[in-house]
Order: C-alpha cells, then sequence, then structure tokens
C-alpha cells in the first residue's frame, strides 16, 4: 500500500474525496482504500513521530509520500507552485526543504530559495527506517511567504485539490 501522510485535515480532504478512502480510526486519523493508507498525523515533531511509527507497523507500506503546505522565503515562486523535497522529479521543481518547531521563522536564520514546514523531516526520518529513499516522496505546494496570515483551511483544501495531478502519478 502506498502511504499518504499529512498533518491537517485540510491538507488530506481532497485527497480522501478524489480517491473515495474511508476513515478506518479517528485518533490519528487514518483513510484507507485498497491502494492507499492516509494518515493525517498532526503538526509537529511529536506528532508526527508517534502517528507515523503505529502506521507502518499496522500496515505492509511500500511506497510513502508527505503532502502538504508550506511556506516559502523567495516570492519568485507565487503560492500554489509545487515541489518536491526530495528528488529531483520530472515535471515538478525541486526546493530544499527546512522543518521548524513553531510557525514563526527567524528571518535572519533564511536560506536562499527554501521551503519551511512542522513535520517533513520527521516524516522523512521514520519512513527511511522502513522504505528505501527512492519509495519516498515530500511534495509541498507554496502556501505563504512566511508572514503572520494562517491560510484559510478551504484555501489549503484548494491548493492541495490544484496538486493533486501532478504527483497522483507517484501513488
Amino acid at each position: 500500500m502506498t502511504l499518504i501522510h499529512t498533518a491537517l485535515l485540510c491538507e488530506a480532504q481532497a485527497v480522501i474525496e478524489k480517491y473515495k478512502l474511508k476513515l478506518v480510526q479517528k485518533n490519528p486519523r487514518i483513510y484507507t482504500n485498497e491502494k492507499i493508507v492516509l494518515l493525517v498525523g498532526g503538526i509537529g515533531k511529536e506528532n508526527s513521530l508517534k502517528n507515523l511509527e503505529k502506521v507502518f507497523e499496522k500496515y505492509k507500506i511500500s511506497k510513502a509520500l508527505n503532502i502538504g503546505i508550506a511556506g516559502c522565503n523567495d516570492k519568485r515562486f507565487p503560492i500554489g507552485s509545487l515541489f518536491c523535497t526530495n528528488h529531483h522529479l520530472p515535471g515538478i521543481d525541486n526546493l530544499p526543504l527546512k522543518t521548524v518547531d513553531t510557525p514563526k521563522v527567524n528571518q535572519n536564520e533564511y536560506h536562499p530559495s527554501t521551503l519551511y514546514d512542522m513535520e517533513g523531516i520527521y516524516f522523512l526520518d521514520v519512513a527511511k527506517s522502513y522504505l528505501n529513499e527512492k519509495d519516498i516522496f515530500i511534495f509541498k505546494v507554496v502556501s505563504d511567504y512566511l508572514d503572520d496570515t494562517i491560510p484559510p483551511k478551504d484555501f489549503v483544501k484548494k491548493l492541495i485539490q490544484n496538486s493533486i495531478s501532478s504527483w497522483e502519478k507517484w501513488i
């Protein structure tokens, strides 16, 4: 099965609808069909590590994708731009990802053209203990430019919905 990991339910909703996934567990939220296990793992290190371990132990995962939003420090990349942060894939741009513990990023620590999230590196660390790196993908959609605004849930759902056709071939 392919694991699709999101931090937030609003990041998962378009995927749940497109692939007709059924809720099989509430805490953490897990949705499945015959091919996909989708985990809404929560934000941050603790939630990511704990919930990802549970899913890898419970299901036979052969491939893992993290899909979610990320802030970007480079306004040359429009909101809604899709990136794969751990592979160079045809048709999808690549940028480095920095995982942070708080949504507020210290402007003195910015790196050129970087995406920022709160769970990507933890997803990668857990997935690498179960899978070969060639079967692990981190996809991020630019949602903001590291300002103080929190993107609305319906906006996040739309960003992910618009990106699915670009990354679904890796499921």
